[in-house]
């Protein structure tokens, strides 16, 4: 689907953004990774933009994904 320079993209920003969050928190890193992945399905392979997708995910997500 992606080369590997935008899988390994993907996953940075996730990482990033979800640094706060504990790994046992399955949903939330799954709720943020799915809207990386929509936006990069459409296109958007800025990591600033990514970045911003992401944060919008985590920030919409229920307070105990926080």
């Amino acid at each position: 689907m992606f080369d590997t320079a935008t899988t390994a993209l993907l996953r940075a920003v996730l990482d990033e953004v979800c640094q706060g969050v504990s790994l046992g928190e399955i949903e939330a890193r799954t709720h943020v990774a799915s809207k990386i992945l929509e936006a990069a399905t459409h296109g958007e392979v800025s990591p600033e933009a990514l970045k911003q997708v992401a944060r919008a995910a985590l920030s919409q997500a229920p307070i105990m994904w926080r």
